[in-house]
């Protein structure tokens, strides 16, 4: 049953990371230390937000005795904003862990998260560049070869009228005549291999095309569940998110998590969990269609994009995939110890309420986090925000 707590602080996925109150706390105790003028405006909504912003990332720095640079205000920004969600997994769990989070730690994360990144992209953007040079030979070829055969019909067209005044010539210039007819000839023999070669050419250029989709495409899976990763539900993210405001469409998108996962790698060793990972994500597929985009986001979390489902629509199948995994018992084939129950802890946002595509993403991450806080085992709705999208 999908649950929306509004009694939920929005500052309280801070306590998730270690914290011990919220940042309006925070920003509250500045505050105490230097009030405001009585005499000031008050603030606005986007004011108001840019101040928790702040508050958030000074406890982030404070709370774990993090030097001042712009490197870790980069990084904690990037976390209390929900920007780079991996990055976010990776501190909670280092914080549920009872790990430091140090300067040194998020130095090695985020340069060997950037590195990663960084070389599938290269590859990615040359695979597009590559195809975009090939499809523009492929007209060129495609216009020459066609150009050269109907440079070939209009030659043959010549070479047969001198062979006709070859044969009926009687006035002595039968010899020159004779001459023209085998250059001629020769001229549409060498065209003809021309068009030979580039009706080659074109063939080759086609298998090439179809080799760089292939990679592409090998590109955009994530091999070990075999959904596809988090570049492609970028792609199909941002085209749906145009697609849909265009067209004044419905749209969702829901973050979902396993619980508690590390306890099954610490208990039944990283390949089962890895078998976990894949039941999971095979449990999911199931819902994917032309409307709904299943994506492994990175870990053990997913994200699914929902078309034309209204946040009650899209929170219901959520919870349907959410029931369906926590009923299956699933057991370790190598150990035959049982894994217990595996669930999932979802949070969903209604993606056209929020001012932009990223907005709506941190929103139901922020959710799944309050998921996560009530229990497990819970899809909730994303707060609304304090500014609705126009």
């Amino acid at each position: 049953m999908t649950a929306h707590d509004p009694s939920m602080a929005r500052g309280g996925w801070m306590r998730w990371f270690g914290f011990g109150g919220s940042a309006r706390d925070a920003f509250d105790d500045v505050s105490r230390v230097d009030p405001p003028d009585e005499d000031a405006p008050e603030p606005d909504a986007d004011q108001r937000r840019r101040l928790r912003t702040l508050g958030e990332i000074t406890q982030f720095l404070m709370q774990h005795d993090l030097p001042v640079s712009p490197f870790t205000l980069e990084v904690a920004h990037d976390i209390v904003t929900g920007t780079n969600p991996p990055l976010s997994g990776l501190v909670a769990r280092q914080v549920a862990d009872g790990r430091p989070v140090t300067s040194s730690w998020l130095d090695d994360v985020v340069h060997g998260q950037t590195e990663e990144e960084n070389g599938a992209e290269q590859i990615h953007a040359l695979i597009l560049r590559l195809e975009g040079t090939v499809e523009a030979f492929s007209v060129t070829a495609s216009m020459a070869r066609n150009a050269t055969n109907d440079y070939n019909s209009a030659l043959k067209a010549h070479v047969d009228g001198l062979v006709a005044i070859d044969t009926a010539s009687t006035d002595g210039h039968g010899d020159m005549i004779e001459q023209l007819t085998a250059l001629a000839g020769d001229m549409l023999s060498r065209t003809r291999k021309v068009a030979r070669e580039l009706s080659r050419s074109e063939r080759e250029t086609r298998t090439l095309q179809k080799q760089l989709a292939d990679a592409r495409a090998e590109a955009e899976i994530d091999h070990l569940t075999g959904l596809p990763n988090r570049r492609a539900f970028e792609t199909r993210y941002g085209e749906e998110y145009v697609a849909t405001r265009e067209n004044r469409e419905p749209l969702c998108v829901a973050f979902c998590d396993i619980d508690e996962f590390k306890r099954i790698n610490d208990k039944h060793g990283h390949d089962a969990g890895d078998r976990v990972l894949r039941t999971v994500a095979q449990s999911l597929a199931t819902i994917s269609d032309e409307q709904c985009h299943v994506a492994r986001h990175g870990g053990e979390e997913f994200v699914v994009l929902l078309r034309n489902k209204l946040i009650d629509e899209a929170c219901a199948v959520i919870d349907e995939a959410r029931e369906a995994i926590a009923a299956r018992r699933l057991i370790n084939r190598a150990t035959d110890v049982p894994f217990g129950q595996i669930t999932l802890s979802a949070g969903v946002a209604d993606v056209h309420a929020y001012r932009d595509a990223h907005e709506a993403l941190r929103a139901a991450d922020d959710a799944l986090l309050r998921a996560k806080e009530s229990g497990r085992n819970l899809a909730l709705k994303a707060n609304l925000p304090d500014c609705p999208a126009d």
